[in-house]
């Protein structure tokens, strides 16, 4: 499992999101307080932040700080949270899936035309996925050859961002695709866990699936994470439900059940 987090508001140091608050993500490294599967999320972190024009057109991409080491090892992480600020952010801590690679290109936030994106879960024999998920057919069902090849890492996280990603390209809204997805894995790996972050600088699309999620909107700003920091006003995701957040507010949509297996005609007699 993972512990990850994602902020919209004024523009603030990234330390007062990441490592600031008492039992925040920094912490949570190391001392998560409701983390269902693992203990220590010490295999990698990674920062993404946007730019102060986030969303404008021609505005730069957002820019991401990832390594394989513990968050709390890092001797340079003091100095850039202080001094980089934004009003965007999606960060997380690692706890890898046995059987994924160990880089640091395996930790959150994937990027991509401007998306940001973060797994907190794990998905069973997640090797044979796209094979099963073609299998299966269906809208949305397969990647292709070279969107595997491209794939950042060798992890479920990383399958997981390319099959989003093309539900994004096809047009999919963020609420859309992340709810597909969660049925589609579903359906092939019943029990998996996909507890997702994606937000494009402006609003936050959040799935809770398999572990906790919760949020604290206060005015102006919205902060959702996998757990709740020392501060008060969090509230948590109902379970089995997609998360839209901005700065201006927060609502829900029930996530859809498993997808039907695919029917059996019966002979003619």
């Amino acid at each position: 499992m993972c512990r990850h987090l994602a902020y919209l508001g004024p523009p603030v140091p990234l330390a007062e999101v990441v490592s600031g608050p008492r039992h925040g993500l920094y912490e949570q490294s190391w001392a998560p307080r409701r983390q269902r599967h693992g203990t220590v999320n010490a295999d990698g972190f990674g920062l993404g932040w946007y730019p102060p024009d986030a969303g404008v057109p021609g505005a730069p991409a957002p820019a991401r700080y990832r390594r394989a080491v513990p968050i709390w090892a890092d001797p340079n992480l003091p100095d850039l949270t202080r001094t980089l600020t934004s009003g965007a952010v999606l960060a997380a801590v690692r706890d890898a899936t046995p059987g994924t690679s160990q880089d640091e290109a395996a930790a959150a936030p994937y990027a991509a035309e401007g998306w940001l994106f973060s797994h907190n879960g794990a998905v069973h024999d997640w090797q044979r996925l796209a094979d099963d998920l073609a299998g299966a057919g269906g809208s949305g069902g397969d990647v292709g050859t070279a969107e595997l090849l491209a794939m950042e890492a060798r992890c479920d996280s990383a399958l997981l961002w390319a099959l989003l990603l093309r539900r994004l390209r096809a047009g999919e809204s963020a609420a859309d695709a992340l709810s597909g997805l969660v049925r589609q894995v579903d359906a092939q790996r019943p029990g998996a866990r996909l507890n997702f972050l994606l937000t494009d600088g402006r609003t936050v699309t959040a799935t809770r699936q398999g572990d906790s999620l919760w949020y604290r909107h206060t005015p102006g700003a919205v902060l959702v994470a996998s757990e709740p920091d020392a501060r008060e006003g969090w509230r948590e995701v109902p379970d089995g439900h997609v998360l839209l957040a901005g700065p201006h507010g927060v609502r829900f949509i029930p996530l859809p059940g498993p997808a039907p297996a695919q029917p059996v005609t019966a002979p003619v007699r």
